[in-house]
């Protein structure tokens, strides 16, 4: 699913659960052999049969900014953003964060207020719409 604003675009996979995962296809996250003793280990044993956990990132290239104290200063803002929407998310999902070159002149509440519209748009809040209906 993709979704876009002038300053982000996103882009939100919802995760297979591992129960229902089809058996003979290719998944690194099914299990992995230990370096030490040779023997397989189930990385998602500690997990119930629900959902992973929501996966994020950010992708700021050099086309927004040629100085990587500006980039670094706008992952920093949406990381913040993420963070506060962060208990109103679903859980898996993977999300990527793609931001534009205009985002730039963006300040805190802007980036806030965008991410926001994504994930509801993206369906990535449990609830959908963010806010109560009575």
């Amino acid at each position: 699913m993709r979704r876009s604003t002038r300053n982000f675009t996103l882009r939100a996979l919802r995760q297979v659960p591992v129960h229902q995962r089809k058996p003979g296809l290719p998944d690194s996250d099914r299990s992995d052999r230990n370096a030490v003793d040779g023997n397989a280990v189930d990385r998602n044993a500690a997990e119930p049969l629900g959902r992973s956990p929501t996966r994020i990132g950010i992708t700021v290239s050099t086309k927004v900014s040629k100085r990587a104290v500006v980039r670094n200063r706008i992952k920093r803002r949406i990381r913040a953003a993420l963070r506060e929407l962060l208990p109103g998310f679903a859980t898996g999902w993977m999300i990527v964060v793609i931001v534009q070159p205009v985002a730039v002149k963006c300040n805190y509440k802007e980036i806030l207020q965008e991410l926001k519209q994504l994930l509801i748009e993206a369906e990535v809040f449990d609830g959908h719409s963010g806010r109560c209906v009575l």
